[in-house]
């Protein structure tokens, strides 16, 4: 068991004190516009009737942090979400929830990510089912809101939701004409982010560009760049309608060191910034063209209309095995995924009175649809020197749904149901097994349930459960090649506890269980997931928030998992996931116009066999922190410091089985060290203020 340190211990009992979460929102629940509260918790947030926030942060956080790696937005999130790289520096992350491992978003439940309706997870991707990888093309200066939900608990979302959703919404206008922001860094890392957003009548509109570079701690330079361009036109026609055009495109080239065998770096042979294969890395680009429309009615009705279509390209270089199974060129390999997507999302919302009751209906239905060239390659530097696989799969999935909210007894007893159905058709062209190809389909019911009861508006005390099935599909390579297989896994998921909200201070309680029906494994042949045994994962959530004074905030959080496991005999448990996710923020705000935030994240370790309880990764404790300080009218002047403490730590960590050259196979702990000490300085210039 790795030691405990002072500080490690200190931040623990300042989660401790804090309680647990909620959220500091002085809106009491009305009977016109009845709300199901702890569903979802949003920094910087307004919340729609059917979706009031239990955590309330400053949107400075968001607005004025220094982030030089597109990963960081899940450090600030909290919400129990522990998210790592992978391969070191510019891969999409390993995401970490409620005991299970996402890999990167799609696997074990999923955590389903969408920025403004369109979803990040892509399914059959070429890197791993739910690869959340076109997060890089979001620029963090213009995040207006991020929605968080525990669970599948909303009828909203369906595929990859089963452990919760995470839905970034982005500006229509900034508050400036122009902004400007520079900055630059350890790591030879320099970023720059510019926007100019007209002032016209009846319509915002902005456009934007961020650069970045950087090389990382490593000693096989990451020479990672990243360039983004956003825009968005929004037409007010008239006071109750809106139509806007939103674009977005990115391209990202990097190298990475790869996972690092930890009993090398132990023996001083190979040093934790070093690499294997210094060829692996990332070659992508995407872009996004949106077109919304909104349309109020008089009695509080809204319809929402939205449809999208995104082309991507990308080309991972990844070697994990080194020369495990080619003693002679090697095992790496290249995934290779290209992508034309098309969606569409109707939203009706209206309040209204059923036997006397104060009631909020949502009804909708999605559209989905993916044609993707997939394949696996294995390679030479960065050469292919064959095809291990190779597909065009088409992958449809329509779903329609729908949630009402009833409040009784004068607000203090909120009910919620809902339910929603998805279908997917899944068709596969093998270019190398034409016997491979083939069509299947699938549907599954997913219903939803909420009660919350407060004794008395004058005790801010409220008692609450939710329930969700949420749903994620497996690879449609393996659902095809195996017709027998489960081709969608659900997640009952059940949450209850208290939570109580007063003056300046909130905090909340509750109590989880997820039962999963199946299990997702990754199949390193042909580069496909499929389905195996169901499991069960139990434990609490503790969360806080207070405002000390206008100035000053504090929030801080617990997820602990008592248990994660597979149903059957001999026992065999869920690994490669922390049992312990902690976080805790102290905020200042406009305080003689300075601003800035300490944050820390903490996990314990945690075993990495579901049957060896002495295969263990560390855990670990990271403190960052921003500061950020108005010099004029329109500049700001910033300082980020990640890992303040420089502390050594690994962000990911796995067990398998590899071989170095000239060496014997073993099974062994391969690990993506953290950054040192990084020390981030920066300036903002705004002109023309609206």
């Amino acid at each position: 068991m790795p030691q405990r340190t002072p500080m490690y211990r200190f931040s623990i009992c300042l989660l401790t004190l804090a309680a647990a979460a909620a959220a500091q929102d002085d809106a009491k629940p009305k009977d016109e516009a009845p709300v199901i509260p702890v569903l979802h918790q949003s920094v910087v947030v307004q919340g729609s009737p059917v979706e009031v926030t239990i955590d309330r942060r400053n949107g400075e956080v968001v607005q004025k942090t220094l982030f030089s790696r597109d990963d960081q937005i899940f450090h600030i999130l909290d919400a129990g979400i522990n998210a790592g790289q992978h391969e070191g520096g510019a891969k999409s992350v390993e995401i970490r929830r409620f005991g299970f491992n996402l890999d990167h978003g799609g696997v074990s439940g999923g955590l389903k990510v969408l920025t403004d309706g369109v979803g990040q997870n892509q399914a059959t991707q070429g890197h791993g089912q739910g690869y959340l990888g076109s997060l890089k093309s979001l620029s963090p200066e213009l995040i207006k809101e991020v929605n968080l939900i525990n669970g599948p608990f909303s009828a909203e979302y369906g595929d990859f939701s089963g452990l919760g959703v995470v839905h970034i919404l982005t500006r229509d206008t900034m508050p400036d004409e122009l902004t400007f922001r520079m900055q630059g860094g350890s790591y030879d890392t320099a970023r720059g982010f510019f926007s100019y957003s007209p002032t016209l009548q009846n319509t915002d509109a902005l456009f934007a560009y961020e650069g970045s570079f950087s090389n990382g701690p490593f000693l096989n330079p990451l020479g990672y760049r990243r360039d983004n361009v956003t825009a968005n036109v929004t037409q007010r026609i008239g006071e109750r309608r809106q139509v806007a055009m939103k674009f977005n495109a990115g391209r990202a080239d990097s190298y990475s060191s790869g996972q690092l065998p930890v009993d090398e770096i132990i023996a001083g042979r190979l040093s934790p910034y070093g690499a294997v294969n210094p060829t692996n890395g990332i070659k992508q680009w995407n872009g996004t063209l949106a077109g919304y429309l909104r349309q109020e009615g008089e009695n509080g009705q809204v319809w929402k209309v939205d449809a999208f279509v995104g082309r991507s390209l990308f080309d991972h270089f990844m070697d994990f095995t080194f020369y495990l199974n080619d003693p002679v060129n090697g095992d790496a390999f290249q995934q290779h995924d290209s992508r034309l997507q098309q969606g569409a999302n109707v939203q009706y919302l209206r309040p209204h009175k059923f036997l006397g009751m104060t009631g909020y209906l949502s009804t909708g239905a999605n559209f989905h649809a993916n044609q993707i060239n997939v394949g696996l390659y294995p390679r030479v530097d960065r050469v292919p020197t064959g095809v291990a696989s190779r597909a065009q799969a088409d992958i449809t999935n329509g779903a329609g749904y729908v949630q009402e909210n009833f409040s009784l007894l004068q607000g203090k007893l909120l009910l919620g149901g809902g339910l929603r159905f998805d279908a997917f058709r899944f068709d596969l062209a093998d270019r190398v097994d034409p016997l491979g190809s083939g069509v299947q389909s699938a549907g599954r019911w997913q219903p939803k349930a909420s009660a919350s009861y407060t004794p008395s508006h004058r005790v801010p005390l409220t008692v609450f459960a939710n329930y969700g099935r949420g749903i994620s599909t497996s690879d449609a390579r393996a659902i095809v090649k195996n017709p027998q297989m489960e081709r969608v896994a659900t997640t009952d998921f059940t949450q209850a506890g208290v939570a109580f909200r007063s003056g300046r201070f909130g905090a909340q309680v509750a109590g989880f269980h997820i039962a999963r029906s199946n299990e997702q494994v990754y199949i390193p042949d042909d580069g496909t997931i499929e389905f195996k045994g169901p499991s069960r994962s139990y434990g609490f959530e503790t969360k806080a928030s207070v405002e000390l004074n206008r100035f000053v905030a504090f929030n801080g959080g617990i997820t602990k998992v008592t248990n994660a496991f597979y149903l059957g005999t001999p026992r065999v448990y869920v690994d490669s996931a922390p049992h312990f996710v902690a976080n805790a923020g102290v905020t200042l705000s406009g305080w003689r116009s300075w601003s800035g935030s300490l944050r820390m994240r903490a996990i314990d370790h945690y075993r990495l066999d579901g049957e060896d309880a002495s295969v263990v990764a560390s855990g670990h404790t990271v403190f960052d922190l921003w500061v950020s300080r108005r010099v004029s009218r329109n500049i700001d002047f910033h300082v980020g410091v990640d890992n303040l403490l420089g502390r050594f730590y690994y962000e990911t960590q796995n067990y398998f089985e590899s071989r170095l050259q000239g060496e014997e196979p073993m099974a062994r702990i391969h690990a993506t060290p953290g950054y040192g000490r990084t020390i981030t300085v920066g300036m903002t210039l705004k002109l023309r203020r609206k």
